[in-house]
């Protein structure tokens, strides 16, 4: 039964630097706004003169909104920084916080939250983006963090909004307003500026990564997920005829639930059952709970015990989905997020909407018999991709940070690619020695050229941050990270027809043992040259150190052709 547990090795993921607290906190008032008008729905209908349909548009307008322009995310981080892409976002939920406080009807509530909107979708994907490369405890501590940010902002938005609904419905707008400006200052304090990625994300690449069977697999599932979820927040809250306060409580009741099993149920599980049958017995038991609100959604009790007790399956669901499809695709972790964000928001966006069209046409039990069945719909669609569910666990179980596995030996894990090849040892191969600077392509590159000139193949050789940094983990990149590094510089090569194959350096315990490490794989390889970038200031700090090119020299049996970064001509060597 614990076949599973090192997808779920863990350290403690709530002892982090002071940066990753901050947009934490931003997570957390950034998430109040999903639950927040929950308990003042039934007020602005009956205040403002408007349908339970015209209401639930304040869901719809927010997460429709919010799906389509994740699709720009990763076009304005890649061109302007993750900090000034967090800073933009906050500041627009800033703003449309407030004109929504400040509005005197339903549509431009409804217009300021599609505003609010484009500025949750900026903030959301790049804010998963920081907390996964600056966190402690590895790639799934950064999850978990995440959830329990997300859990928590659930879970505390109806109780802002019910307490501040009783005053005024105009209460938990002007309220999140403050709370993010506080979170705005914070983050342009404490967050420090990441370096521009190399390549620069174009405005398609998330559609088009969901040509990628596994990711479109997880999105669908999502998808469903997402619109019974949604059908439950958005529109659960009529029947139960509760006043402000009484709903904030049942909903902070609900949102307690999803951030507890988010933290601690999904990951138990997970190590017991597997990715597969967690998700798939999560999804059953779901299914089985709305099927309950749709056939007792007139018995206010029943309701709202089933309404609290969702809460245990989407928190299990958050946790593990987000963690299987950062690993199902293989394409970058930002353009993966935006595109799953894209079409798990657009199911609940419409979810409340179509709920309120649907009470209106026929009777309140309908829209979640649909939720019930959109559910079960997700596990068919999940149950088409198992294999790929098999492959995302092991690749969680090899993504544990280097500082939660003391002794680790150092270890080279090949990469797979379409375009890798059998590599033919008769004629020797050319090693490029890269890591995750914005100089490596250059390195790649270079190798390439070599190569070219005897028919050779190259080995790219990617020394994993984290393992050879010297400092906190807090400091490097995941596996996944890596892997995707060595499959773009496998790419590159490929479209120039030059034969190629890829490893990830993982455990390495300094600069010089990645020297070594990198001269004894050149060798194992029958390699003629070792292409590695030449020392610069804040260059690439496992490869062009003293120590590493120390080892090289002492180690290597071939050639080693240096390529300096301010040249005018990648080839140039010394």
């Amino acid at each position: 039964m614990n076949a599973h547990a090192p997808s779920s090795r863990s350290v403690n993921p709530f002892k982090q630097p002071k940066a990753v607290f901050a947009v934490a906190f931003a997570c957390v008032v950034s998430f109040m706004g999903i639950g927040l008008v929950d308990p003042i729905l039934p007020a602005i209908s009956s205040q403002l003169d408007a349908s339970p349909s015209q209401v639930t548009l304040l869901f719809t307008s927010y997460l429709v909104v919010t799906a389509v322009a994740m699709l720009i995310t990763g076009w304005v981080s890649s061109r302007v920084g993750a900090k000034r892409t967090l800073i933009a976002g906050l500041a627009l939920i800033v703003v449309f916080a407030a004109l929504a406080g400040a509005s005197g009807s339903i549509g431009g509530i409804v217009g300021f939250r599609a505003g609010w909107g484009v500025g949750n979708a900026l903030f959301i994907a790049t804010s998963l983006a920081v907390i996964v490369a600056s966190a402690s405890g590895g790639f799934a501590g950064a999850i978990i963090l995440y959830e329990t940010a997300l859990g928590i902002g659930i879970a505390v938005g109806p109780l802002l909004g019910g307490v501040l609904g009783e005053v005024s419905w105009r209460g938990p707008f002007f309220g999140v307003a403050v709370l993010m400006s506080v979170a705005l200052v914070a983050t342009v304090v404490l967050v420090e500026p990441m370096p521009l990625p190399a390549r620069r994300t174009g405005l398609t690449e998330p559609l088009k990564a969901l040509r990628h069977r596994g990711l479109l697999t997880m999105s669908l599932t999502a998808l469903c997920y997402n619109w019974a979820f949604f059908t439950v927040l958005g529109y659960a809250p009529f029947p139960m005829g509760l006043g402000p306060i009484q709903l904030g409580l049942v909903f902070t009741g609900w949102g307690a639930l999803v951030a507890l099993f988010a933290v601690f149920g999904a990951p138990w599980l997970q190590a017991r059952l597997g990715i597969a049958r967690t998700l798939y017995a999560n999804l059953a038991l779901f299914a089985l709970t709305v099927l309950a609100i749709a056939i007792w959604t007139d018995h206010p009790a029943v309701l709202i015990v089933c309404v609290i007790v969702a809460g245990v399956f989407i928190g299990v669901n958050n946790t593990v989905t987000t963690q299987g499809v950062m690993t199902v695709s293989p394409v970058d972790r930002g353009v993966a997020s935006a595109a799953y964000g894209f079409v798990r928001f657009i199911g609940g966006g419409l979810a409340p909407f179509a709920a309120g069209k649907l009470v209106e046409a026929f009777n309140v039990h309908v829209p979640f018999y649909i939720g019930a069945g959109a559910l079960v719909l997700g596990i068919v669609i999940l149950s088409t991709a198992h294999g790929l569910l098999g492959r995302s666990e092991r690749l969680q179980a090899e993504q544990v940070a280097p500082g939660a596995e003391p002794g680790a030996a150092p270890s080279l894990l090949p990469v797979e690619h379409e375009a890798t090849v059998a590599h033919d040892t008769a004629k020797g191969a050319i090693v490029a020695a890269v890591d995750g600077s914005a100089h490596a392509g250059r390195v790649a590159e270079a190798a390439g050229r070599l190569a070219t000139l005897n028919g050779r193949t190259v080995y790219v050789v990617h020394a994993e941050e984290a393992a050879v940094s010297g400092e906190s983990a807090t400091e490097g990149e995941d596996l996944e990270s890596a892997r995707n590094a060595v499959r773009g510089h496998l790419d590159r090569l490929a479209a120039q027809g030059i034969p190629a194959v890829g490893h990830v350096l993982r455990h390495a315990t300094g600069h010089g043992e990645v020297g070594r490490l990198v001269a004894e794989h050149a060798e194992a390889a029958g390699a003629r040259a070792i292409v590695v970038g030449a020392p610069t200031h804040g260059g690439l700090s496992a490869l062009m150190d003293a120590s590493a090119g120390q080892a090289l020299l002492r180690h290597a049996t071939c050639d080693i052709v240096l390529i300096n970064p301010r040249s005018a001509e990648v080839g140039t060597a010394a």
